[in-house]
C-alpha cells in the first residue's frame, strides 16, 4: 500500500490556563525538509521533535507548528513595585507633579520597572503535548494513506491502459514487418535492375532484425508487472516505483524509434502520455 507525501494532521490540547494547537502539513520532497514553528519555551525540544518526524514521516516538506493561546490569567511579567515607587518619587520632586496617574505612566517606561521571569518548561505539561503530537502524526499518516489509495487506483488504471496499448502493438507488429518487407521489395523492383533473390532475402532478414522489438515488448511487460507488484507490497517506495517508471519509458522509447510504422507510433505516443502522467504522480509518493 503506497502513501502520499501530501497530508494534514491536527490536535488540540486544553490545559487549565492555555489551549495548545498542534498542526502538521506535508508536501512532496526528495528528502525530509522540516520547518518547525513553536514558542521559545519549547525550543529545547526541537531536536527530539525532528527525530520523531524523521522516524514517523520518513520524508517530505513538513511544516510543524505549536500554537499557544492563553485562556486564563497567566503572565510571567510582573511590576517591580519598589523600583516604580522610587521613579514616581523622583519624578514628583523633579517635575512638581502631584497627579500619581501621570507619574505612574512615566515610571513604568523606565528600565527595570517590569520584571519578566524566564519561563521554564513544565515536564508534566510537555508529556501531554508529546501525546498530542503523536495524535497529530497519526492523523497525517491516515491522511497520507487515504491519498495514497487514490494514487494507487490511478496508477493501476494507467498501467492497464499501457498494457492494452502494448497488446495492440503486439497485434499489429506482423503487419509492420510485412509492410517493411513490401516497401523494400518495391523499392528494389523500381530500380529495374536484376538482383539475386536469395541475397535479397538474406539482406532483408538482416534489415528487419534491426527493427525487431521482441525484446522491448517482453521487457516492457515485465516492467509493468513489476510496477504493479511493487504497488501491492506492504511498503511505500516511491523512489523504487520512479526507477521502474524510468525503465518503462526506456522500452517505450525504443519501440517508438524502431517501429518505422505510423499506426504503431501512434500507440507509442499514447503509451508515453500515460507514462508521463504516472511519473508526475510518482513525485507525491512516499
Amino acid at each position: 500500500m503506497i502513501h502520499s507525501m501530501t497530508g494534514y494532521g491536527k490536535s488540540v490540547l486544553q490545559l487549565p490556563t492555555k489551549k495548545i494547537t498542534i498542526e502538521l502539513k506535508s508536501l512532496n520532497s526528495k528528502n525530509l525538509d522540516l520547518n518547525a514553528r513553536m514558542p521559545s519555551i519549547y525550543r529545547e525540544k526541537e531536536l527530539s521533535i525532528r527525530k520523531l518526524m524523521a522516524k514517523e514521516l520518513d520524508r517530505g516538506k513538513i511544516d510543524f507548528s505549536i500554537y499557544v493561546e492563553a485562556t486564563a490569567e497567566d503572565t510571567s511579567t510582573k511590576i517591580n513595585t519598589s523600583v516604580v515607587k522610587q521613579y514616581m518619587q523622583q519624578l514628583r520632586e523633579l517635575l512638581s507633579v502631584s497627579n500619581d496617574q501621570e507619574l505612574l505612566k512615566m515610571a513604568v517606561r523606565f528600565p527595570d520597572a517590569l520584571n519578566t521571569e524566564r519561563e521554564e518548561i513544565d515536564n508534566n505539561e510537555w508529556k501531554h503535548i508529546e501525546a498530542e503530537i503523536n495524535v497529530a502524526i497519526k492523523a497525517i499518516k491516515a491522511y497520507r494513506l487515504d491519498e495514497g489509495s487514490v494514487l494507487e487506483a490511478d496508477f493501476k488504471n494507467r498501467v492497464t491502459s499501457i498494457e492494452n496499448l502494448l497488446e495492440q502493438v503486439i497485434t499489429i507488429d506482423p503487419d509492420r514487418v510485412e509492410g517493411v518487407r513490401e516497401r523494400l521489395k518495391k523499392g528494389v523492383e523500381d530500380l529495374k535492375e536484376k538482383y539475386d533473390e536469395n541475397r535479397f532475402e538474406q539482406e532483408l532478414v538482416y534489415y528487419i532484425e534491426k527493427f525487431d522489438i521482441t525484446e522491448e515488448k517482453v521487457r516492457l511487460k515485465n516492467h509493468l508487472d513489476y510496477f504493479i507488484e511493487t504497488l501491492n507490497s506492504s511498503d511505500s517506495n516511491g523512489k523504487k516505483l520512479a526507477f521502474i517508471g524510468q525503465e518503462m519509458g526506456r522500452e517505450i522509447n525504443t519501440i517508438g524509434s524502431k517501429s518505422n510504422y505510423a499506426p504503431m507510433q501512434q500507440l507509442v505516443v499514447q503509451m508515453k502520455d500515460e507514462l508521463e502522467k504516472i511519473k508526475e504522480q510518482l513525485l507525491n509518493v512516499l
